[in-house]
């Protein structure tokens, strides 16, 4: 057993070519893979649903491929190794959110929609103003797990220099964003998926590789990476309990009650993650491929456990956090010292395979959601509100419906506008809108080094739960949900969870706020979901009820048919 304080273990320069040429390799096969995908289909199909051919194996290992990110494989890690218990308990959230999503949305929204989220409330409502709500809220919710992916990139490669400087990382971020940017372009959905599906295969098998390796090394006793892992945490016993980052204060607490809340409820309205229910043919299909995803998220998270505990077990806390202040290097680290520590050949070679491993990672999830946050824009925001709805609708009213009132879904100013796109031009812009979120994300993640990225994702679940989870529940399961209600509940939890955000000390007021220097907070919590997402449930029911128009029952009996049965499907 390993009981003397570990060493450092920080790699030295003669690694750095090993990794380096690990690195190119996976650029250059995931490249392969887009070139030669994005060469077999070009239709609107194949750019936004990947010609919905996947098996449910298949898309159950892109789901967990889109789900296993830099959050799960760097940041939970990170996090455990420097506060223990809870840290596991963002493993815990992450997991449990995926029963949310297989009970409640899983096949109801593959029915109902056909791209994107606002396809299933374009069903009943056909609004202009509800498809750019959801597009709007799409866009940010993607934007802000885009940062979060784009942050370990800079971390990882750093720390592969062997340098912390914030060169390095910067020139990483900006390579990653092109890198994402070609590979939507090119590939679309279908290129996407494949490269997830290698990417989590990849994940899960080292994952497995060094647990392995960390369990004969402590000869497969538990309690005794335990203790180890305490003993060199540098909080004792504490490490092991809950409350070394949540819980010392009342306030701390509040956050971490809010953190479980977005967790729990995010992944439901991420809309990277509900854009893959529609690359299956059927919605059965959908259900299995939520089943697969389960069990190799669950295998995954209880792997992350353990390797969280033996970095800290052998590298140290001290060590991690010299690292990288917010964790993010700590599985790296672990590698190196499972495969022989520094110097050594078997240490330098999973060092490079692991950190590569990860880097795969990091450049499938950036593709998968900067795919989901330009069709957002170009099929949400500029061809249904702008334009108006390709002439290829997915959906189309039956003759029994009337067109009676104004501005309702039936209304003929609303069903044909004018200066409709085409679905061949709806795809250029989602590849224009590509580079445009690729760039805002490189900007916005140049400011957010220094946080950790299971942090940054805990935000872009609290947003998702805020703003897309309450409308998605209300179109699917509330008969009486109007337009009205769709819209103000988008804005009201989109709007508060930014503005909470704005003015938490995640922006000011701390040493690793985005502003150090200034603080201008008042909200005391580090994630806004304890008051952002009731906000968004409330605002739904209040603009329901008092909406002078009341909902379309027999669009409410159309989707209830379709969703439930798969009658009339794309």
């Amino acid at each position: 057993m390993t009981t003397a304080t570990p060493p450092p273990v920080a790699p030295t320069g003669d690694h750095h070519d090993l990794a380096i040429a690990l690195f190119a390799v996976v650029v250059l096969v995931t490249l392969a893979i887009t070139l030669w995908v994005g060469r077999r289909g070009s239709a609107t199909e194949d750019f936004y649903a990947g010609g919905r051919d996947f098996t449910p194996l298949q898309n159950g290992f892109a789901l967990s491929g889109d789900y296993l990110s830099a959050a799960s494989f760097l940041g939970v890690a990170g996090l455990i190794a420097l506060y223990g218990y809870d840290g596991v308990l963002y493993s815990i959230g992450f997991l449990v959110a995926w029963l949310v999503v297989l009970m409640l949305v899983a096949e109801l929204v593959r029915n109902a929609g056909r791209y994107t989220l606002a396809d299933v409330l374009a069903l009943r409502l056909r609004r202009r103003k509800v498809r750019a709500a959801a597009g709007g809220a799409s866009v940010v919710v993607t934007l802000l797990y885009l940062v979060a992916q784009m942050v370990g990139a800079g971390s990882l490669v750093a720390l592969l220099l062997g340098t912390n400087s914030a060169q390095a990382r910067t020139w990483t971020i900006v390579a990653v964003g092109g890198l994402m940017i070609v590979y939507v372009t090119i590939g679309g959905m279908r290129a996407t998926t494949w490269i997830q599906i290698v990417k989590a295969f990849l994940l899960i098998a080292g994952s497995v590789l060094l647990t392995v390796l960390l369990m004969v090394r402590f000869h497969g006793d538990v309690g005794e990476l335990m203790r180890q892992a305490a003993q060199h945490s540098g909080a004792g016993r504490r490490y092991l309990e809950p409350g070394l980052k949540y819980g010392a204060t009342f306030t701390s607490r509040l956050d971490f009650f809010s953190l479980g809340l977005a967790l729990v409820l995010g992944t439901a309205g991420l809309p990277h993650i509900l854009s893959r229910f529609y690359t299956v043919p059927t919605a059965r299909a959908a259900r299995r491929s939520t089943m697969w995803a389960i069990g190799l998220v669950g295998g995954f998270y209880l792997m992350a456990i353990a390797l969280g505990l033996g970095a800290t077990a052998l590298v140290g806390s001290a060590e991690v956090r010299h690292a990288n202040s917010a964790g993010n290097t700590a599985v790296p680290l672990l590698a190196l010292v499972l495969g022989g520590g520094n110097g050594s050949t078997g240490g330098v070679v999973l060092f490079a395979l692991i950190s590569a491993i990860a880097f795969a990672t990091i450049l499938a999830v950036v593709a998968g959601l900067t795919l989901a946050s330009s069709a957002a824009f170009a099929h949400d925001i500029w061809a249904g509100a702008w334009r108006g709805r390709p002439r290829r609708r997915p959906f189309r009213r039956r003759a029994a419906v009337p067109a009676s009132r104004p501005g309702e879904a039936g209304d003929p100013a609303e069903a044909e506008p004018t200066g409709e796109a085409s679905e061949r031009q709806e795809v250029w812009v989602a590849r224009f809108a590509a580079v445009g979120i690729g760039a805002a994300a490189i900007a916005i993640s140049l400011y957010a080094q220094q946080l950790n990225v299971a942090f940054l994702v805990g935000l872009a679940f609290a947003v998702a739960a805020s703003s897309n989870l309450p409308v998605l529940l209300y179109s699917l399961f509330w008969s009486r949900f109007t337009t009205r209600g769709a819209v103000w509940s988008v804005y009201g939890g989109l709007v508060p969870a930014i503005v909470l955000v704005v003015f938490s000390p995640v922006v000011s007021g701390t040493k690793v706020a985005l502003f150090p220097g200034v603080d201008f907070h008042w909200f005391p919590l580090e994630n806004p979901g304890i008051i952002s997402i009731p906000l968004g449930f409330l605002a739904g029911w209040i603009g329901t009820i008092t909406s002078p128009e009341p909902a379309d029952a027999d669009r409410f009996a159309e989707l209830e048919v379709r969703a439930l049965t798969g009658a009339g499907a794309a």
